[in-house]
């Protein structure tokens, strides 16, 4: 079958959100009276769920001290680091491309959805997509496989005609789990050793190769 659907990582993928993100653990570990790594130290922090890095960062595996750290991270994010963040050159042209050619597309993203949703709607990014999906403030959906059976349920997609793209491992390892296509881009926050490794269909080196990679793709499953 021709692919159609395609689900699309928020951070590293759309935007950079490198300066909001690393901010925002900053200024919960500083509230939890640690020390925090400088900015470019905190880079592997942008794509896993937020309370894996935290139980990392924090070497802990306390759920109380966790859930602190999140609600202080949340804190600063919801008025200031969710706009601390910038879309990648020639994002808007691929997507509005990948629109023109008849692709439907779908936020995925480990992010709260109620915070992906203000960031596209920021960004100008929100036309472009049918709906945005992310995990919830709870927990839920928090983990790539979850949301991505989330998404083909909840939009009645079928896997045969549906790839996630993504700039980290997660993203593949949530498409290979859910039997969907994937693809990695290379100029997110994924190290190249680590999306090979995660063996995606395809790699896209640069925002407005995606239109391109993406109907090539089409027609080689016509």
């Amino acid at each position: 079958m021709p692919l159609v659907n395609l689900l699309f990582d928020l951070d590293g993928t759309l935007t950079d959100p490198k300066l909001g993100i690393s901010r925002c653990i900053q200024h919960a570990l500083s509230e939890l009276g640690v020390d925090p790594p400088p900015a470019d130290d905190l880079e592997w922090c942008i794509g896993p769920p937020l309370r894996h890095s935290f139980a990392k960062l924090l070497d802990s595996t306390d759920d109380g001290l966790l859930e602190q750290a999140v609600l202080f991270y949340r804190q600063r994010f919801a008025e200031v680091g969710l706009f601390e963040n910038a879309v990648y050159h020639g994002i808007p042209e691929a997507l509005a491309g990948l629109n023109a050619a008849g692709f439907r597309l779908f936020l995925a993203t480990s992010k709260p959805r109620v915070y992906a949703e203000r960031i596209l709607a920021h960004f100008g990014l929100a036309v472009y997509f049918e709906t945005a999906h992310g995990s919830e403030l709870s927990g839920a959906l928090t983990d790539k496989p979850s949301l991505v059976r989330h998404i083909l349920a909840t939009e009645g997609l079928r896997p045969d005609q549906t790839l996630i793209v993504g700039d980290r491992k997660y993203d593949i390892i949530g498409g290979k789990t859910n039997h969907i296509g994937t693809g990695a881009v290379t100029y997110g926050y994924g190290t190249l050793d680590e999306l090979t490794a995660s063996a995606p269909d395809v790699l896209v080196d640069a925002p407005d190769h995606l239109p391109l990679v993406m109907d090539s793709l089409r027609q080689r499953h016509r």
